[in-house]
C-alpha cells in the first residue's frame, strides 16, 4: 500500500492589515477598522481585530470552478470527463471495491480447494482413515461431486464481505498510521507494523461473520444460500456461532496485514524514485510482501478455519494448534498452503493492477473536466 498522495490549490487574497498590539502579539486588522497609537508601548492598539500568536496561509483542497464547468452537451461528447463528477474518495471506494472483488472471483477456484485441504481431517471426523487430501484430489472431487459451479461455491459472500473489509481496512490504517506517529511526524518501522496490525483487526472484527458463513457454504453440504445458513446457525447454535474462531482470526490477521502493509512500504521506498510509480514496481512488491506474509502467518489461518468448523474439537488456539499436530503433524498447519500460495500471487496482482488502472482512469478524467473548464474559461475572456 502507498502513502496517499493529496493535491491542494494555493490561493492569493489580499488580507488584512497586520498591526503590532505587543512585541509577541500580532493583530489582524479590517483596513476600515478604526486605530489608534498607544502612547505607552507605541505599539498600535485597534480597536477591534482578531488576536493571535501567528500568521498563517489557508490551503484548501483542489475543485473545480463551477462557473465554467462543461455542459451537458460536452460531457456527452467527452464521457471520460464525467468521471470526475464522482466524489474522489468515492471513486476510489469504488476501485478497491472493484478491484477486490474482481481478484477475488478469479481466485475462487483454488481458495475452494485450499478450504477443503484444510477442514477435511474435521469433516470426515477422527476416526477415519482418509487424514489428509491432497491438491488434486480436492480439484477432482469438486469438479466430480459439484460440476464447474462448484469451484465457486461459497464465492458470493466472500465478494460482498470484500468491498466494506477493503474500505475499512484501507481507511483504518490511515487512521492508525496518524496514531502512531512519532513526535517528529515520521511514522517508525514499529508504528507500520502497529498500524497494519490494528487495521487488519479492525476489519476483521466488523466483517468477521460474512467470513464464517462463506466458509460454511464452501465446505458443509446441504447449504444452497447465505440465507439457509444464517438462519441454521442462528437456531442451531446461537448468535456467538458467527464469531466461532475470532480469537485465532484476530490473532492471525494483525501479523499478516502487519507484516504484509510494512514489507510493501519499505520495499517501494528503498527502490530509484522513477520506479516507485511504476505498475509492475507495484506488482512485484505485492507478491514478495504477501508471499512473506504467507509464510509467516498460515498456520494461525489453518487454525481459525478448524475452530470455525460445527462441532469442531478445538476450544483455544494452543488446543487446536497441539491437535493438529498431533493428528497430522506440523505439515498439518500447513495443510492448502499451495494453493493459497497460487491464489495470493494473481490475487495480488489483479488486485493492484485493476486498482492502478481506474486510478488512472480517474486521473485521466479529472484532467480532461479540467481541459474543458479551462476551454470555457478562455472564451468567456475573449471579447465579443
Amino acid at each position: 500500500m502507498s502513502e496517499s498522495e493529496e493535491r491542494a490549490t494555493l490561493t492569493w487574497r489580499k488580507i488584512p492589515i497586520l498591526l503590532k498590539s505587543s512585541p509577541n502579539d500580532v493583530v489582524l486588522v479590517p483596513p476600515t477598522s478604526p486605530r489608534k497609537n498607544d502612547a505607552v508601548t507605541g505599539f498600535f492598539a485597534p480597536t477591534s481585530g482578531t488576536r493571535c500568536k501567528f500568521a498563517s496561509v489557508s490551503v484548501a483542497e483542489r475543485k473545480f470552478d463551477k462557473e465554467f464547468a462543461p455542459t451537458a452537451a460536452q460531457l456527452l461528447q467527452h464521457p471520460l470527463a464525467v468521471v470526475a463528477l464522482v466524489p474522489k474518495d468515492a471513486a476510489l471506494f469504488l476501485a478497491g471495491a472493484l478491484a477486490g472483488a474482481a481478484a477475488k472471483s478469479f481466485t475462487a477456484p483454488l481458495d475452494r480447494i485450499k478450504l477443503l485441504m484444510q477442514t477435511h481431517g474435521v469433516r470426515v471426523g477422527h476416526g477415519s482413515a482418509k487424514k489428509a487430501i491432497g491438491f488434486i484430489e480436492a480439484l477432482t472431487v469438486i469438479g466430480k461431486e459439484e460440476g464447474i459451479k462448484g469451484y465457486w461455491k461459497g464465492n458470493l459472500p466472500q465478494v460482498i464481505r470484500v468491498i466494506p473489509y477493503s474500505a475499512v481496512q484501507l481507511f483504518a490504517y490511515e487512521i492508525y498510521k496518524k496514531i502512531f506517529k512519532g513526535k517528529d511526524g515520521e511514522l517508525s518501522v514499529l508504528g507500520r507494523l502497529a498500524a497494519g496490525a490494528f487495521a487488519g483487526m479492525t476489519s476483521t472484527f466488523i466483517t468477521y461473520p460474512l467470513d464464517v458463513l462463506r466458509l460454511r457454504l464452501a465446505v458443509e453440504p446441504g447449504y444452497r444460500t447465505m440465507s439457509e445458513v444464517a438462519l441454521s446457525m442462528l437456531r442451531e447454535e446461537g448468535f456467538a456461532s458467527f464469531y466461532y474462531g475470532l480469537g485465532p482470526s484476530l490473532i492471525g490477521i494483525a501479523p499478516y496485514i502487519a507484516v504484509n502493509f510494512c514489507v510493501f512500504d519499505l520495499l517501494k521506498k528503498s527502490l530509484p524514485e522513477k520506479y516507485q510509480k511504476r505498475t509492475e514496481t507495484s506488482l512485484v512488491t505485492a507478491v514478495v510482501s504477501a508471499s512473506l506474509a504467507t509464510l509467516t502467518c498460515y498456520p494461525l489461518d489453518t487454525v481459525r478455519r478448524q475452530m470455525q468448523l460445527r462441532g469442531t474439537p478445538y476450544k483455544t488456539v494452543l488446543d487446536a494448534i497441539s491437535g493438529i499436530v498431533a493428528r497430522d503433524g506440523v505439515i498439518g498447519l500447513y495443510r492448502g498452503f499451495v494453493p493459497n500460495a497460487l491464489k495470493n500471487l494473481p490475487n495480488s496482482s489483479i488486485r493492484l493492477t485493476t486498482y492502478d488502472i481506474v486510478k488512472r482512469l480517474i486521473a485521466a478524467s479529472e484532467k480532461e473536466f479540467q481541459t474543458i473548464t479551462e476551454e470555457n474559461r478562455n472564451k468567456q475572456k475573449k471579447p465579443q
